[in-house]
């Protein structure tokens, strides 16, 4: 995947527990209008980039009541390319 001029290389969670671990925007914005919480759910899509640094967000994702374990973590190394 590119974004910008960076390529960013989806990696599954096999991988080393040392590269920074993402979830995607869509998926924390799914969770929260399936609780009918669509003001956060708006906030979020607003606010957030679309892939969510689970370690920097990690505070906000529990104030939302995010529950990581239901959802697939992408592994994601940028290279310059």
């Amino acid at each position: 995947m590119k974004i910008g001029s960076a390529v960013i290389t989806v990696l599954d969670k096999e991988n080393a527990m040392s590269e920074p671990v993402y979830v995607d925007k869509a998926k924390v914005i799914a969770q929260l209008r399936a609780r009918q919480l669509h003001a956060k759910a708006d906030w979020v899509d607003r606010e957030l980039p679309g892939l969510i640094d689970t370690y920097k967000k990690a505070a906000l994702l529990q104030m939302l009541g995010i529950d990581l374990d239901v959802m697939a973590p992408t592994n994601v190394v940028a290279s310059r390319s």
